[in-house]
C-alpha cells in the first residue's frame, strides 16, 4: 500500500512539471514554427500517485488563453496536493499526541 505523502509528492511534481511546460509555451510562442509542450499523466497504481512526461503537440502553435488555463489547473493541483500533505502531518500528529 502507498502512503499518502508518495502519493502527494507525486502528484506536486507533476503539477510543476505542468506549471514548467506552460512557462515553457509562453516563452516561447513567438518562435517560427514552434510545437507546444503538454504533461501527460498516467496513473501509478501498484506505486501510488501519477506518472508525468512531457511530450510536444502535433500542431505548431501557442495559445496564450490554454496556457492561462493550464497554468491556473497546475497551480489548483498543487495547492490540493499541498493541502493533502498537510492534511497528513495533522494526522500523524494527532494520533502521536494519542499514543503518548
Amino acid at each position: 500500500m502507498s502512503s499518502i505523502s508518495s502519493i502527494a509528492t507525486s502528484g506536486l511534481q507533476a503539477a510543476q512539471l505542468r506549471l514548467d511546460a506552460s512557462a515553457h509555451n509562453v516563452a516561447n510562442m513567438n518562435t517560427p514554427a514552434f510545437r507546444r509542450q503538454s504533461v501527460a499523466l498516467q496513473a501509478q497504481p501498484e506505486q501510488g500517485g501519477v506518472r508525468a512526461s512531457v511530450q510536444r503537440e502535433p500542431r505548431e502553435g501557442v495559445a496564450l488563453e490554454q496556457e492561462a488555463v493550464e497554468q491556473m489547473s497546475a497551480a489548483y493541483a498543487f495547492k490540493a496536493n499541498l493541502k493533502t500533505l498537510q492534511t497528513e502531518d495533522r494526522m500523524l500528529g494527532a494520533l502521536l499526541n494519542t499514543q503518548a
